[in-house]
């Protein structure tokens, strides 16, 4: 008797098994943290890319202000200044309520902010000076932009810039994540390097696996300029939401390995594979990113 209700029950957790695995297994039936929900989205375009992504940050924008007064958002550099262009036309521009943003950067080259290399300054000339009056920059950042001191040295400017996210987290202006004890943004954007570098944090650098502090900084960047600052990983994956915007031929091997499974050349595995938010993460793909998928 023992051994049929034994058997009886293997049969039961098979079929139980075969409902909620997908193929691949990406989740186990055992008990452990739930994987964050993964969502892709492939465009034809670039430019449908763009409209996607202003709909889904202006529809984000409105829930968290609805529901707490504030969006907090954390921008990166590279092409997705350019990819959020249509968020600062209408009808977003004036639907917007801009002066509830916070603006933070998930990473930033240490180098003066009125500098052409500044993510800063790129965010600014691209983006923060379209949006509306209430966010345009003059030095200094007004109080709910928050760059990086350009004045320290690559390790003072992460210490500084740390030190200024537990006090915010400490007064309550971001909440912090109960899983990992980091600030928990509303909503991460992230690009990827055609090397699967997310952030500053690089495949061959030693960066992406520090796991206590909340801003680390590089000095030998394979990428110039060499000296940046960047959050870690325990940050970025405690976001609610996270957006990785990705675009053009040579990003595709990378995008293959992150959502096609495997590890990366010479079986380095990527950084972008250790993108995962508390919430969900959203791929935002054109057709030449995609297409190796």
């Amino acid at each position: 008797m023992a051994a049929s209700f034994f058997f009886a029950f293997r049969r039961a957790i098979f079929t139980i098994a075969k409902l909620i695995l997908p193929l691949g297994g990406l989740y186990m039936l055992m008990p452990s943290k739930s994987r964050a929900k993964t969502n892709i989205l492939k465009f034809k375009s670039e430019d449908q890319v763009a409209a996607a992504l202003a709909k889904y940050v202006a529809d984000l924008s409105d829930k968290s202000i609805k529901e707490k007064g504030s969006f907090s958002v954390v921008l990166s550099g590279g092409s997705l200044i350019h990819t959020l262009r249509k968020l600062v036309e209408d009808p977003y521009k004036t639907d917007v309520e801009w002066s509830k943003w916070l603006i933070f950067w998930v990473d930033e080259r240490v180098v003066p902010l009125d500098d052409p290399e500044s993510n800063f300054k790129q965010a600014t000339d691209g983006f923060i000076s379209k949006a509306s009056t209430n966010l345009l920059p003059v030095p200094p950042p007004p109080p709910n932009i928050y760059a990086i001191n350009d004045k320290k040295s690559p390790k003072g400017a992460a210490e500084d810039y740390e030190a200024r996210l537990k006090n915010l987290v400490q007064i309550k202006t971001i909440p912090v994540s109960k899983a990992s004890g980091c600030p928990k943004f509303d909503l991460m954007l992230l690009g990827m390097g055609p090397d699967g570098h997310v952030a500053s944090l690089f495949p061959s650098r030693p960066q992406r696996k520090e796991k206590k502090k909340w801003v680390t900084f590089i000095t030998d960047s394979p990428k110039p300029p060499p000296s940046r600052i960047t959050f870690t990983f325990p940050v970025i994956n405690s976001a609610s939401e996270i957006a990785m915007v990705v675009t053009g031929s040579e990003v595709a091997d990378a995008v293959k390995v992150a959502l096609g499974g495997g590890r990366g050349w010479g079986g380095t595995t990527l950084p972008c594979t250790e993108v995962s938010a508390e919430g969900e993460l959203t791929w935002f793909l054109d057709k030449d990113a995609a297409s190796k998928l």
